[in-house]
């Protein structure tokens, strides 16, 4: 029997003691993992993202908040608005805490528990049961889970730059049509401005009888039609503003923001379509998550197989104290026999759920590369329309009204003719301003495809 006892508790105390010594170095970083994810995004986007923690780090970004919106916002200043103001990203980046949390405590021993018996029979006698259990199965598989939860953290991080830059291309796309609407509301003023001095000019024409009545109801028609698009263009204006204002986080005064009067130009070159889907699949967040779950869920279906036929293994220390006997020590082992559950349910169920992953990432990189095929050739459609209307609709609908212009000063044409086709030239500018919105919609789309996921599902 000493033998056995020597047995036991030597090599049971030399296997716990290093896992508590490691439990105890199990500990949160400092930075919560956001370094990292912090470069994920500055490696794509160019921008630091901001994660608000305390009440001193909410109060001098919001002073730096108050400084942009002081002046006419940016697109990039807009976005860093929304890193700093959007409740969700920040509500989304607790999901880091969370998943940190859960590997430091993968990675600590379970409490031991301690349990005390005394027994007084009527004769007066006592006994006295003291008992220390250890978890020891938690202590053998602490390395698997410690390395599941690693991976798991992992995935974490980059479903947080996922996140992030999915926030920033929502941001980006409502800056571009709010600054777009504003600019159309600008441009369909001044159409209605022209057809309500040509409907008046109509209208007294006709009061003299120079007019018929059907040419002055045309008039009066057309500045009907032009007034509603200006109404439904200034509620579309408004809707996109506040659009864009919600994903800011902005309320109060802070809605007071100035955007530009015109959206950018188009750039002078475009993207090329050179190995975009090896790009795609190398460098897109969601491919990449979806590879850290699959090798968290191979140590997961590896730890499953390990414990199937046994889960449960408890060690204790045991003393015995007796008014009549010697006290009494040794040890109590306790585990779960697989009698009737041979674990290969379990089994089972994780390699399905291992193979979900597998398809899953398979079905991801077909879309990705389709999804950067698509958003590519919508891009390059969107570019050659807005150069197109630039510098050949627009161009052609100017030069049309200078000739008309300089024929309504030699009196070769009549006024009704001068003011039709400077509302055709207004009316060109607006479609420029919309093909142009959609290739900044377009670009956008295309760089989410190529750095981060589906740009479908940037779609708010």
């Amino acid at each position: 029997m000493g033998h056995l006892d020597r047995y036991f508790k030597i090599p049971i105390i030399l296997t716990i003691l290093p896992h508590l010594f490691l439990s105890g170095c199990s500990t949160f970083s400092k930075d919560g993992g956001f370094n990292e994810v912090s470069s994920f995004v500055t490696d794509r986007l160019h921008q630091q993202p901001v994660w608000l923690r305390t009440d001193e780090e909410r109060a001098q970004h919001q002073q730096a908040v108050n400084a942009i919106l002081c002046e006419t916002l940016s697109v990039d200043e807009a976005v860093r608005v929304a890193f700093i103001n959007n409740p969700s990203l920040q509500k989304s980046l607790t999901e880091l805490g969370i998943a940190e949390a859960e590997l430091v405590q993968a990675g600590r021993v379970r409490n031991p528990g301690i349990s005390y018996t005394k027994l007084s029979p009527v004769s007066g006698e006592y006994d006295i049961e003291r008992r220390i259990l250890f978890d020891v199965m938690s202590l053998l598989t602490m390395p698997m889970r410690s390395a599941i939860e690693k991976q798991y953290f992992q995935q974490a991080k980059l479903q947080a730059a996922i996140d992030i830059m999915d926030i920033a291309a929502k941001t980006r796309k409502a800056y571009y049509s709010a600054v777009a609407a504003e600019q159309m509301v600008k441009y369909l003023e001044k159409v209605n401005q022209a057809s309500q001095a040509s409907a008046q000019l109509a209208l007294r024409m006709a009061e003299v009888g120079n007019w018929s009545r059907l040419q002055q109801a045309r008039e009066q028609a057309f500045y009907t039609e032009t007034t509603l698009q200006l109404a439904d263009a200034k509620l579309v204006a408004l809707q996109e503003r506040e659009h864009l204002t919600r994903l800011m986080g902005l309320w109060g005064e802070q809605i007071n923001y100035k955007l530009p009067e015109r959206l950018p130009d188009l750039p002078l070159s475009v993207v090329e379509s050179h190995e975009l889907e090896k790009q795609a699949l190398m460098s897109r967040l969601d491919v990449q998550a979806i590879r850290h779950e699959i090798e968290s869920k191979c140590k997961a279906l590896g730890l499953t197989k390990a414990t199937r036929f046994i889960d449960v293994f408890d060690l204790g220390y045991v003393r015995n104290s007796s008014d009549e006997e010697p006290h009494q020590t040794g040890y109590e082992i306790s585990l779960e026999i697989p009698l009737f559950d041979w674990g290969d349910a379990k089994v089972a169920k994780a390699q399905q759920i291992y193979m979900q992953s597998v398809w899953h990432l398979r079905e991801i990189a077909i879309n990705a590369r389709s999804e950067v095929r698509e958003a590519y050739q919508v891009y390059r459609v969107h570019y050659d329309k807005a150069k197109f209307y630039r510098d050949d609709v627009v161009t052609l609908r100017k030069l049309i009204l200078d000739e008309s212009l300089l024929r309504y000063n030699g009196m070769l044409i009549s006024t009704f003719e001068l003011l039709a086709d400077e509302r055709e030239q207004i009316m060109s500018v607006n479609a420029y301003i919309e093909t142009l919105r959609d290739f900044w919609l377009a670009e956008t789309d295309l760089q989410t495809a190529l750095m981060v996921k589906s740009p479908h599902s940037a779609v708010d």
